[in-house]
């Protein structure tokens, strides 16, 4: 599942991970570090939400 910060809009896609941030591709959203940060804007991970799928936004 994919999730974005609040506060800017980056999305978090556990497919690629943060590779610039050390973080490995396929690394779920609950896996990341407590000190995970936006790579954008700095905000904690309590700052991001799930997304919901585009199947779900057509209901």
């Amino acid at each position: 599942m994919k999730y974005v910060c609040v506060l800017c809009g980056y999305e978090y896609d556990p497919e690629y991970g943060d590779p610039d941030n050390g973080i490995d591709e396929g690394t779920d959203f609950e896996d990341l570090p407590a000190d995970w940060v936006c790579p954008l804007c700095g905000a904690s991970k309590e700052d991001f939400e799930p997304m919901e799928s585009e199947e779900e936004e057509e209901f």
